[in-house]
């Protein structure tokens, strides 16, 4: 269900009243960083204004977080920017695959030379986090992004035409990505306090689908004038933001971490034995696996609707259209106390969405369900990633993000082969149909297994 792979976006809680020292060479040692009492969110900075501003205003982003607290504020802009940077830089690895080999399975393979540093690295990487300063561990990763962006512009100005230099690229941006993004989410609670979590969380979200909606828009016009080489330099150029940002944190190693290398079982171990936060996980595993019909839009644009690739691209976009509009108008999460009642009430709404996709056979009647599948992906990651960050101890939140970052890159896949499976058995309408209410069968199953999940209190968090 989760459309962050790339999010964007995670321990401290920093004070409303206290400044976080914004330079390195004034960053306090790792032992004096303690978390500072949370003032609720009726005591937060403006949060009288915001109580009584109108309707209106309430409904949009809570931008709280981008206004108090200037190292979030640096890091968020520098991630929105990179991101549409990084979009443009898949779609221009796309492009010069396929226009070096007229195939398109040669095309596909880019994303299994992606996936697989993903998972090996995303799990090692989060455990990487647990031991180390994240604030120095993101910036590697965003250095080594922004190295391996230069070599494919280099490539690219050359015109070597080698697509193993392509393949290979891919698959070292993908470690880069890995082993940093567990840090990167990891730090956001050390930058706002735990009430302006969700809200944060929101604002990452529209990050990330800012990236997704205008980067490969803008990627796609860029490359058609001036060739893939433009959209490699503007990403390079792209990180230069997040880079900023990185260096302007204080340290940030995690909080009661023990010395040594921190095991990546023992994370597993540690989201085994708490109940919350792993019905949380199968609640989006759920959804990816059932109702993610995506690889079924080629055949539905010609079964469904008699369409072209044109009409591919509007099954493929409606869902990051309707996510970005539940990031914008997500002014409400905040005042959700009920997190683990939302997460699988978005959840079943995905499903039904999904479901009633496959049975209407209209185009725009399915992108508005699309969309509407998109919106409640956003609620149940906002408040997935607020319950992770809150209830997991700091010094585990690395390897959490670690195991994220697997079940965000294999769970769509594995919902491919599910959904391309029942298809060929039955026929895409009866896939997509049965894999929507499939989801909200589990989500059914999950409450009445977890009834405990229906009342986290984000005020009192237990993981």
């Amino acid at each position: 269900m989760s459309n962050n792979q790339h999010s964007t976006s995670s321990p401290l809680p920093a004070s409303s009243g206290s400044p976080v020292p914004s330079s390195p060479s004034s960053a306090p040692s790792p032992s004096s960083v303690e978390p500072e009492p949370d003032p609720g969110p009726r005591d937060g900075p403006g949060a009288g204004a915001i109580a009584d501003s109108p309707w209106y205003r309430r409904a949009f982003a809570d931008v709280s977080p981008l206004r108090d607290h200037a190292d979030y504020r640096r890091v968020w802009a520098g991630q929105a920017v990179s991101s549409i940077g990084q979009q443009m830089t898949a779609v221009a690895v796309s492009v010069q695959v396929y226009d070096l080999t007229g195939s398109a399975f040669a095309t596909g393979l880019v994303g299994i030379f992606s996936l697989v540093p993903l998972v090996a690295f995303g799990l090692y990487g989060g455990a990487i986090a647990d031991t180390v300063d994240r604030r120095r561990l993101g910036l590697i990763g965003s250095a080594g992004l922004a190295a391996v962006s230069a070599v494919l512009a280099a490539q690219a100005l050359a015109g070597l035409g080698l697509v193993a230099v392509l393949y290979a690229a891919v698959a070292v941006q993908a470690g880069f990505f890995a082993l940093s993004s567990p840090a990167r989410s990891a730090m956001i609670p050390r930058l706002v306090p735990s009430h302006q979590l969700p809200a944060a969380n929101a604002l990452n979200t529209v990050s990330m689908n800012l990236g997704l909606t205008v980067g490969p828009m803008l990627g796609g016009v860029l490359i058609g004038a001036y060739g893939a080489q433009a959209a490699y330099l503007i990403d390079t150029v792209a990180f230069t933001g997040t880079l900023y940002a990185m260096w302007r944190l204080p340290a940030m190693r995690p909080l009661g971490a023990r010395k040594g290398r921190a095991s990546v079982l023992d994370g597993l171990r540690f989201l085994r034995e708490q109940p919350n936060l792993r019905t949380s996980f199968l609640a989006d595993l759920a959804a990816m696996v059932f109702g993610m019909p995506r690889a079924l839009f080629p055949a539905i644009a010609v079964t469904f609707y008699g369409g072209d690739a044109g009409t591919v691209g509007l099954l493929v976009s409606a869902p990051a259209v309707g996510a970005l509009v539940g990031a914008l108008f997500s002014g409400w999460v905040g005042r959700v106390h009920r997190q683990g009642a939302a997460v699988l009430a978005a959840v079943a709404a995905w499903g039904l969405a999904i479901a009633a996709f496959g049975a209407l056979h209209n185009l725009w009647l399915g992108l508005l369900l699309l969309a509407v599948a998109g919106f409640a992906d956003t609620v149940s990651m906002i408040f997935r990633n607020t319950m992770m960050q809150v209830a997991a101890p700091d010094e585990m939140r690395g390897r959490l993000q670690g195991i994220f970052i697997v079940v965000v890159a294999g769970g769509p896949r594995l919902g491919d082969f599910e959904s391309g499976t029942v298809a060929a058995l039955t026929n895409p309408a009866t896939s997509v149909i049965t894999g929507g209410l499939a989801c909200v069968a589990a989500v059914l199953l999950l409450a009445a297994r977890r009834p405990a999940f229906l009342t986290y209190d984000a005020r009192h968090p237990t993981p």
